[in-house]
């Protein structure tokens, strides 16, 4: 398990030193991972080899509750940062893969699809958040769980597949809710105070009720099933020491990468195929 996590960071980390200076070695190919989350855009762009060259992300409002609300908005959001990457690489990014929250696909799913494909990509792969991320975590046995800014989504695993997906509408817009009140802050307000790592340790005593009714929608969720770890990911659980609270609450040992919020969308781009 460690060992998954530590391979995990390498990964994550060298996809962030390709947001900042890409990687412009030769490829064949480039395949694209979307994701469309609540609070932010992210665009990883892997090689051939399946290894990080490029990525872009920005924070938007044009996803509520993992369903898009802003169309129009999402469209451009991807066109614009398909651009950016592609004079970045000095070549055009042809393929792409995506991701909705579990149990969406019937709701969403043509959203989604329609919004990458807008946007000039052709769409390869589409799959839930939670199994996405899994294709970097490389999870056996036990849950991952991606805390987004709308909805909470869990795939569980046994013996390396699948057998559970669920989603729930807790998460990062919840959090922000609650410092909104507390601090008699705006929304946006309290969600560039829940951002600054700064504030983590003094928000976590304010934000523990929403974490451990996260922590009980896991409980729920795993319900009959062996869970001998779980693994965080999503843009949520950046928040310092979540992991803590929820392996408290929950009773199982609980594991996140550095950065969470990269995994989904590399998770992604590791699904696209040409």
């Amino acid at each position: 398990m460690k060992k998954d996590i530590e391979e995990c960071n390498q990964f994550v980390a060298e996809f962030e030193k390709t947001i900042q200076k890409p990687k412009m070695h030769p490829s064949s190919i480039y395949y694209t991972g979307v994701d469309l989350g609540t609070a932010c855009i992210v665009l990883a762009v892997l090689d051939e080899n399946y290894q990080p060259v490029a990525g872009a992300y920005r924070y938007a409002d044009v996803v509520r509750d993992g369903m898009i609300v802003d169309y129009i908005g999402a469209v451009e959001i991807v066109k614009e940062l398909k651009a950016e990457l592609e004079k970045k690489l000095a070549t055009e990014l042809f393929y792409a893969a995506a991701s909705l929250p579990p149990g969406t696909d019937a709701l969403d799913g043509g959203a989604i699809k329609n919004v990458v494909q807008s946007a000039g990509f052709e769409l390869t792969n589409l799959l839930d958040e939670p199994t996405a991320a899994n294709q970097l975590l490389k999870v056996t046995e036990g849950a991952v769980v991606d805390i987004g800014g709308g909805t909470t989504g869990i795939s569980i695993l046994e013996n390396s597949k699948v057998v559970k997906v669920a989603d729930e509408a807790t998460g990062g817009t919840h959090l922000s809710l609650v410092i909104a009140g507390s601090y008699k802050y705006s929304f946006q307000e309290a969600e560039l105070y829940k951002r600054d790592p700064k504030n983590h340790n003094e928000l976590l005593v304010t934000l523990k009720p929403v974490i451990e009714k996260i922590s009980s929608i896991i409980v729920q969720q795993t319900e009959g099933y062996k869970i001998p770890a779980i693994y965080l990911v999503g843009g949520t659980a950046c928040l310092k020491n979540i992991e803590q609270v929820i392996q408290k609450t929950t009773g199982i040992k609980t594991y996140k990468p550095v950065n969470p919020m990269f995994v989904t969308p590399l998770g992604i781009a590791l699904s696209c195929t040409d």
